[in-house]
Parts: structure tokens; C-alpha cells; sequence
């Protein structure tokens, strides 16, 4: 069958989504379908139960009372994690989905914390300077009120560090921390709006634990103990006073940078802000898929904040983009997609009379009636081999977002700076148009048309990056969508590329959660830790930072990682080994993240903890916390696949920590770990089935498959 005609730039037409034409070779060979990656269940988080942290601004000079209102409590509550927070892949709604879908609540939550009685506290010591001493920056009372190791957004794997590192280093539990640096808290981290007071020799920031001198203002650092002065602003006279500098009073601060003078600057660490939603959508699906992917999307329409600003681009063979000041018909300007878009075609659409990005309060029907007009795929070419042009559509998606908004007529001005989204709903291989793969494997230069598209996708996903735009790739259905090459699009923008098995319920929860997401940009993690203790591997959305990325310091010994995006879902694991025996009764740890949020405000987020050392192997072992042990072992394991050739390796290690972890059961051992660790080890060891190490019977199970699971 004949290719139809190209429509030319800029032609508006009154759409029911017109049919693709079939692929120019209809004789290439269809691809055998391979199932899709199921997207993980809802997480389970229980209610919060969350402090009242509400200290003075540094302004005030008179002693804080003690009373909850000001973060003092009676208890010291222990974090007890009923899921561990959300990696990089969305999984609930921001807010109940709109029917059809029966979701669970909102935001992942803050973990709710058991009423556990408080770890012992003891005095640091005092070190002498001449006739003044380092004190304490808090009063006692204040200082026993915060349990050492809590945080919203760090979970250790256990409360307590043993000191012998023979004993540490153990690889049948080990020890680590899971961190989620962007996760809003309720009520907010304290917001300093000015520079930070960092460690000269190490780079730590001053905090909550650190010694003070009162009378010169100096400040020893917790991490290398080196003595730093404030340029006087820690002078007081009385410790108590101390309480009203923020990052003295709360191990968990957000700093402003005053000094990037933005015209976007907002004083404010709320991420979330109505920035700009494009909708990238696949017309090439069957009527099942697409019946779903309906339902979907009129959900979504009905989750979306009054306020956000929402374009709707469908893409096969050709791009159209949908023109909100239509208010009673569908309509769309349609582009070609075989080619990048020229100069002419974008000025034509920007510079046009229609309206492609509009608030939802206004065009809410319209939105409905669009989704409404979809109609399936009718010609008969195979699902692998119908063309679809994703590349070009997304250039088209980033054209608008950054042209004229054309929403101007409305009286609606658009803010500078600020993170736009693309979301791109796919059921197929982007087989058409630049960064495009040829519909077969067979294809005789295929590997060839590989390695191109996947160049191309990377570079403009770092246009999209340069430009504050996120893109999340959504994928479902039975047909392969080629993962290699839409993930570098993804990755490089700062987003994240979801598989589905269909575009039902799943699917429209990570839809809306993708609309929700709050990303800050420009991430970095830095990670330092006091008593040599050793970062061994680290699981996550970043890559180590380049030494020229970031600050540095004259001993700075931390762990840094470069973060495209910084959203509340992320998570790392980090695995940490004693590098010597531990001689202090405390160790730190500090994390600060830095990044730009959607204000293009420049944060830096600074948490430390302090965990009590132990010899006793037995008080170590209480101090566990068990699912997010279990985490660190999946993570660990996970990480250590890409070396194994069939799944039986990596299932035998699990199944040997297993029986480590079960102590006595398995080998008479004195120390019992909690029975729930070698539970979750083994259901994570068997997925879909019953582990070897608790089932003999179950020996005969399918030993070629490798199964990867998200956490």
C-alpha cells in the first residue's frame, strides 16, 4: 500500500486521530513479542507519626522553651519501616486516582514511628582551649529529646555500630543505610537562607552534634574533629542560646544560596509548583490497549492541579499537536515526523494562533474530548512494525515548552526557569524518524542504526536536561519497545523509563505520580562518615561526580555523586565496612545533597546522624532493623547479577546469607538475628517461589531464569 501524503506545516484539521499508514517495507519480519517488565505494587506505608519541629529563627535571642511545640519530646521513638522508601519508579498517585482506579492514598509517606523507649545518651566530652571549653550546643533536655539515628529521609540497617571490625564486616548482614535526599517532610526541614558554615580541612557543615566555643564562636567538626571558626556568629553567652541558630537545633537542614541571584529566585523549599505537563502519546495501539490507555488518561485529567499548564501530542507517522482553543472539537496542527522539525515548521506552531500548553482549570473538557476522539490502529501491519516517530515528537514537545507560550493570550505569563515534564505513553519501538530503529533485528545494518539512534536519543536528552525538562518514558503492552534505545533518553534528562504489562490501573497510578513528581536538577550527594568507616557500594539513580563537579577540600574524604534529577521517590542504598576498630562511643555520619529546585532556587540539604557504638554482637543484633537490611541484601545481590550466568549463582548466595542470618537453625549459632530477616531473604531469594534454603523440596525449580526485582 501507498504512503499517503505528508499534510504540510502548520495544517490545522479537525481530528479523530487518523489511522497510520503502514510501513514502506510491510514484508519486514515482525518481532516475537517478549514480556513486559510488571511494575512493583503500591508500597505500604503506614500512617505518619511525625515530630512538631518547630525552632525560632535565628533572630530571636531568648532561650526556646522546652515544650513539643518547640521539637522536644518524651519519647524517643525508633524507625521501624514498613516498605523502605521508593526508588527512582513511581508507584502511587499523589492523590486518589479518579475512577475507574482504586488506588492507595497520596505521597509516599513519611515512616511512622514506633513508641520504643529512646537509646541511651552520654555526655560528649569537653575539650579544653585555654580557659574556654567546647560546649555542647544544646541543653541536655533538647539533646535527649532526638534519638540518635532518626530521620525522614535516612533509615540505618541497624541502630547501633559495632566496634570491631572483624566483626563489622561480616558479609552475611553487613551494614548500610538507605537515603532518600529529596523526600518532602511534614512539617519542613528548617530553611537558612544564608551560606553555610563548612569544615575547612573536610567540608562538613556544621550541625546539631558539633562542639561549640561559645566565647570565640568556634565550632569543632563531628567528622574530622578539626577546629573551624563562624566568623563570630557562634559567639553567645550561654549555650542555651545556641538553640536558636537552625542547623544547631535539627539534624536536618535546608540552606538556601543567597548568592545565585536568580531572577526566579524563591525563598522557599517547596518543590512543588505547577510547572508545565506535555503528554507524548502513542496512536499506533490495538483497542484493548487503547481502551485502557482512555481510561487512563481521563483519570489523569481529573487528578491534575487546576493550576498546571497541559499540552497533548500524539505521534505514529506523523506528530500532531493539539490546540486547546478549540473548545468543542478535537484539533490538532500536524508536522511530518520523518525528519527533525525545521525552523519553519516550529515558527509556524509557535508563533501560530493556537494555544498547545493551557492551564487544566480551562481546558479540562477539551482534554476530555481529545482523549475521547483516540482511535485504534486499523491497518494490518504487526505491532512491532508500525512506524512511530517518538523522536521527532519529543523536539516538538521541547519546542513548545520553550517557544513563546502561546498560552500568552489567556493573560497567562510564564514563569522563568522552573522544571517542565514530558511524559511519553508508549505500546512500541521508536521505528521511524531520527534516533529511530528499523522495525527488525534481521536488518542487515542494524547494529549500525543502533548505536546512531542511541547517540541521538542521549543528545537530546541532554538538550531536554539543559533546558529544565524531564522526560519519563511509560511503556506497555506485549509489543518490545526496545528498551536500549529509549533509556538513554530518559536517563540523560533526569527521568525514568517505566515497563507496564497494559495500560490499566498501573499504568495510571505512574501516570499521575509522573505528573507529581517534584525534580529539582543538578544534584549532588555528598557522603562523609567519621571513624574511617568506608562507603563500599552505592545503588542508585547517580554516577560518582567528576572531581571538577564540586567543591573541594583539603582532606575531603566523602563519597560525592552526581544526581540529573533529585525527586522525593529516589532512593540509594549505600553499604559501608569498618575500615579500622572503632575506639569512639559515637560515630557520624552526614549527607548533603545540593541541587536546584523547581524555583531554580540553590539548595543544599544537610542531614547527620549519630549512632552509639557496641562490642556486644548480641545488642548489635537488637539494634537491626529488618527490612531494611533486607533491602541492602537484595540491592547488594542485584548488583553483584551482571557477573553471574544464570540465575543459580545469585540465588545461592542469597540462600547462603539465608542460613547465616538464621542462626541456630542452621548452624547452632549463639547470636539469633531476628527471625523476619531470614523470612525476607528468602522470599526475595525465591520471588514467584518457595527459597531451597527454607524448602528442600522446592530444589527442582526452573534454575535458568534470572529474576530482577525493583526496590
Amino acid at each position: 500500500m501507498a504512503t499517503p501524503p505528508q499534510a504540510s506545516p502548520g495544517y490545522s484539521k479537525t481530528i479523530t486521530p487518523q489511522m497510520d499508514s503502514p510501513s514502506p517495507n510491510p514484508d519486514r519480519s515482525p518481532i516475537v513479542p517478549a514480556p513486559s517488565t510488571i511494575s512493583p505494587a503500591a508500597p505500604r506505608f503506614p500512617p505518619p507519626n511525625l515530630r512538631k519541629d518547630q525552632i525560632p529563627s535565628p533572630s530571636i535571642k531568648n532561650p526556646t522553651m522546652l515544650s513539643p511545640a518547640n521539637g522536644v519530646k518524651t519519647g524517643s521513638p525508633i524507625p521501624h519501616l514498613s516498605t523502605p522508601p521508593g526508588p527512582p519508579v513511581f508507584t502511587s498517585p499523589v492523590r486518589p486516582a479518579a475512577v475507574p482506579f482504586r488506588t492507595s492514598p497520596a505521597t509516599p509517606q513519611p515512616v511512622a514511628f514506633s513508641s520504643g523507649s529512646s537509646l541511651p545518651t552520654s555526655s560528649p566530652p569537653h575539650f579544653s582551649n585555654g580557659s574556654v571549653e567546647l560546649q555542647q550546643q544544646l541543653p541536655s533536655a533538647i539533646e535527649e529529646s532526638l534519638p540518635d539515628g532518626e530521620s525522614p529521609c535516612v533509615l540505618f540497617s541497624a541502630q547501633k555500630v559495632l566496634k570491631q571490625k572483624k566483626q563489622a564486616n561480616v558479609p552475611s548482614l553487613g551494614f548500610g543505610v538507605l537515603v532518600s535526599p529529596g523526600r518532602e517532610t511534614s512539617p519542613g526541614p528548617q530553611v537558612i537562607q544564608r551560606d553555610p558554615h563548612r569544615c575547612h580541612n573536610c567540608g562538613a557543615y556544621s550541625n546539631f552534634y558539633c562542639n561549640i566555643l561559645i566565647g570565640s564562636g568556634q565550632w569543632q567538626c563531628v567528622i574530622c574533629r578539626n577546629l573551624n571558626g563562624s566568623e563570630g556568629e557562634y559567639i553567645t553567652s550561654s549555650k542555651e542560646d545556641l538553640c536558636n541558630f537552625p542547623e544547631l537545633s535539627s539534624p536536618l537542614v535546608d540552606f538556601i544560596q543567597t548568592g545565585n541571584k536568580r531572577p526566579s529566585f524563591v525563598p522557599v523549599t517547596d518543590s512543588r509548583t505547577s510547572a508545565p505537563i506535555v503528554l507524548v502519546i502513542d496512536e499506533c495501539l490495538d483497542e484493548p490497549h487503547l481502551q485502557h490507555l482512555q481510561s487512563s488518561l481521563h483519570a489523569f485529567v481529573e487528578s491534575v492541579l487546576p493550576t498546571t499548564r497541559i499540552g497533548i501530542i500524539l505521534y505514529g507517522r506523523t506528530v500532531s499537536v493539539y490546540d486547546f482553543s478549540e473548545e468543542s472539537i478535537a484539533s490538532a496542527d500536524v508536522i511530518p515526523g520523518g525528519t527533525s522539525p525545521t525552523q519553519e515548521n516550529l515558527k509556524a506552531l509557535i508563533y501560530g494562533t493556537g494555544i498547545y500548553l493551557s492551564p487544566m482549570h480551562a481546558s479540562k473538557e477539551v482534554a476530555h474530548q481529545i482523549f475521547s476522539s483516540l482511535r485504534p490502529y486499523k491497518l494490518n501491519v504487526p505491532e512491532a512494525s508500525r512506524d512511530r516517530c517518538l523522536g521527532t515528537a519529543v523536539e516538538v514537545a521541547l519546542a513548545i515548552i520553550q517557544g513563546p507560550s502561546a498560552d500568552m493570550s489567556r493573560g497567562v505569563v510564564k514563569r522563568p526557569g522552573g522544571n517542565s515534564r514530558i511524559i511519553v505513553c508508549s505500546g512500541g519501538p521508536n521505528t521511524y524518524g531520527p534516533g529511530s530503529v528499523p522495525h527488525s533485528y534481521t536488518h542487515p545494518n542494524y547494529p549500525h542504526k543502533e548505536k546512531t539512534a542511541l547517540k541521538w536519543m542521549e543528545g537530546l536528552g541532554r538538550e531536554a536536561h539543559q533546558h529544565n525538562t524531564v522526560v519519563d518514558i511509560l511503556c506497555a503492552g506485549t509489543c518490545p519497545v526496545r528498551v536500549p534505545v529509549l533509556q538513554p533518553l530518559a536517563k540523560a534528562s533526569g527521568g525514568v523509563l517505566v515497563l507496564h504489562d497494559d495500560f490499566g490501573e498501573a499504568f495510571g497510578v505512574n501516570l499521575q505520580r509522573a505528573s507529581a513528581r517534584a525534580a529539582g536538577s543538578h544534584g549532588l550527594l555528598e557522603i562523609r562518615c567519621s571513624d574511617d568507616i568506608l562507603v563500599t557500594h552505592v545503588v542508585g539513580p547517580g554516577e560518582e561526580a567528576h572531581i571538577d563537579t564540586h567543591e573541594t577540600f583539603k582532606n575531603d574524604i566523602s563519597l560525592c555523586i552526581q544526581l540529573l534529577s533529585v525527586e522525593e521517590t529516589q532512593c540509594f542504598s549505600i553499604s559501608m565496612e569498618n575500615k579500622h576498630d572503632i575506639k569512639s562511643d559515637y560515630v557520624y555520619f552526614q549527607l548533603a545533597i545540593q541541587y536546584s529546585n523547581v524555583y531554580q532556587a540553590d539548595i543544599a540539604r544537610v542531614i547527620t546522624i549519630r549512632l552509639p557504638t557496641v562490642d556486644s554482637v548480641s545488642a548489635y543484633l537488637q539494634s537491626v532493623q529488618d527490612e531494611v537490611a533486607a533491602v541492602l541484601i537484595a540491592k547488594r545481590t542485584l548488583l553483584r547479577a551482571n557477573n553471574y550466568s544464570d540465575a543459580i549463582d545469585m540465588r545461592t548466595t542469597i540462600d547462603e546469607r539465608v542460613k547465616d542470618i538464621a542462626g541456630g537453625e542452621f548452624s547452632g549459632s549463639l547470636f539469633c538475628f531476628s527471625a523476619n530477616t531470614s523470612t525476607q531473604g528468602s522470599s526475595l531469594r525465591a520471588g514467584g517461589k518457595i527459597s531451597t534454603a527454607s524448602n528442600p523440596d522446592n530444589r527442582t525449580a526452573d534454575k535458568t531464569e534470572k529474576q530482577f526485582y525493583s526496590f
